[in-house]
């Protein structure tokens, strides 16, 4: 393989996914194997102008399915169905899975969260008949509800993706429950959020710890580190099972003048841990079987920090959430 650009580069050391709704992200910077979303992502492409007539329909599916689904209201369904028709725009151009995340609102409650993941199953193989399940994967945040919805989810054959993960204690219990991937955020949430801010605390040495980890354990669940703010980041994760990559990131990538990455040291090269070390952070540990262990080692990461970093999160989807449900009642007006 030629290597003219970063983007070169990267696809010969690790998986490379879009992290976009956006089937044009796909058709320019392709090849790529998963393609990412979340609410946040999903609130974009609904609110361009393009995507009009795409919310127009999702609206009457959703009237005609409601009384397929019990406990949930109208415009939560619209959402849903306008997130999988996106899903299913950009599903040709790429091999693997398409990921799409549950309603935030749910992230503690593992009942709930196992029906709306059953639901967005169900709206693919509606919206389109023969779509393999096989290449659904449902994101859920990395909350100890959700990775209980995780477990039930993987024994029922549906990939899972724990999303928002930010400590090893939530790595442990992921790949315990079986999920297919972990998504660590190298950033908070908030620096896509808050112009100017900049996270203190990167996880960048966490992915390494991670998958070092994983695979002295022999776990099936992959890696796929998100929230990431630059090139640089990027090239300091060549190695990784996955990563996913934003829009405006894959444009630099892309660039034949951008430094091809080669330069830079991975740290999946240097061998580089997090603070504390793989064998006393992980292995021997074990979450499954005891919550309160789990809870007190998670609350205790970074005394407090990363469940803040989790709870902040998860606030920002809701606020994605509601503001596309008031897309969806706009849309309803409009039409």
């Amino acid at each position: 393989m030629t290597i003219n650009t970063g983007l070169d580069y990267l696809r010969t050391k690790t998986v490379v996914d879009c992290d976009t709704l956006d089937e044009q992200v796909a058709k320019t910077y392709g090849p790529f194997i998963d393609c990412t979303s979340n609410q946040a992502i999903a609130y974009g492409e609904l609110s361009k102008p393009k995507n009009s007539a795409l919310k127009a329909d999702s609206l009457a599916e959703a009237g005609r399915l409601l009384s397929r689904f019990e406990g949930v209201e109208v415009f939560e369904l619209a959402v849903e169905i306008a997130m999988v028709k996106l899903a299913l725009r950009i599903a040709p151009h790429i091999t693997g899975h398409v990921h799409i995340q549950t309603n935030p609102y749910y992230s503690f409650s593992t009942e709930k969260t196992i029906v709306n993941a059953l639901r967005i199953v169900q709206l693919f193989q509606t919206l389109h008949p023969g779509f393999e399940q096989s290449r659904i994967c449902i994101k859920i945040p990395a909350t100890w509800e959700g990775m209980m919805a995780c477990r039930i989810l993987e024994l029922a054959g549906v990939h899972t993706l724990a999303t928002t993960l930010f400590t090893m204690a939530q790595a442990v219990l992921a790949a315990e429950v079986g999920c297919s991937y972990v998504a660590p955020y190298v950033n908070q949430l908030r620096v896509h959020f808050e112009m100017g801010f900049a996270d203190p605390n990167k996880l960048l040495p966490l992915c390494v710890e991670i998958q070092k980890y994983y695979k002295s354990i022999n776990s099936k669940t992959l890696v796929l580190p998100a929230s990431l703010t630059s090139t640089a980041e990027i090239y300091a994760l060549a190695g990784v099972n996955h990563i996913t990559i934003a829009p405006g990131l894959l444009a630099q990538l892309a660039e034949p003048n951008l430094e091809s990455g080669a330069e830079v040291k991975s740290l999946f090269d240097v061998g580089v841990a997090a603070a504390g070390d793989v064998e006393k952070e992980g292995k021997g540990v074990s979450f499954v079987n005891d919550e309160s262990a789990y809870r007190m080692a998670f609350t205790r990461d970074l005394h407090g920090g990363s469940e803040e970093k989790l709870s902040q999160a998860i606030n920002l989807f809701c606020d994605m959430q509601d503001k596309m449900v008031q897309i969806m009642k706009a849309a309803k007006i409009a039409y």
